[in-house]
């Protein structure tokens, strides 16, 4: 097995990029580090170096555990990296989902001056 792979074909490997294509667009809009450094998509991954990935509100810490030239089945990605991310950050996303706040009732129009008070503030507080 060689010795590193390309980090847009190693994140698109594990299944963290539906697409290669915005695995590149990651690496090249500084969306994808390692030791707080951003990458290009052409660099060469090694095992045992972590990477974070932020995906719109969620930051992600994974450990490269072997590297994948190819697409792996969704069971079998454990085998190829080790997900470091705080349990806090999945907390945290779910809690975005679960408020809805960007939801409205049909029928009730645009959100009155108060209304869009309480939005800001409440997407604030969730750090959006």
């Amino acid at each position: 097995m060689e010795e590193g792979v390309r980090i847009d074909k190693w994140l698109w490997g594990v299944r963290i990029f539906k697409t290669r294509n915005q695995a590149t667009l990651a690496c090249r809009s500084g969306k994808v580090r390692i030791s707080d450094h951003p990458v290009k998509p052409s660099r060469e991954i090694k095992i045992g170096e972590v990477i974070t990935i932020s995906l719109d509100s969620l930051k992600r810490s994974v450990k490269v555990l072997a590297p994948v030239e190819n697409r792996v089945g969704a069971k079998l990605v454990e085998q190829f990296m080790e997900d470091l991310t705080p349990q806090e950050e999945y907390q945290k996303l779910k809690l975005r989902k679960d408020v809805g706040f960007g939801y409205r009732l049909r029928g009730l129009g645009r959100p009155t001056k108060r209304e869009r008070r309480e939005i800001d503030i409440l997407k604030k507080y969730l750090g959006t």
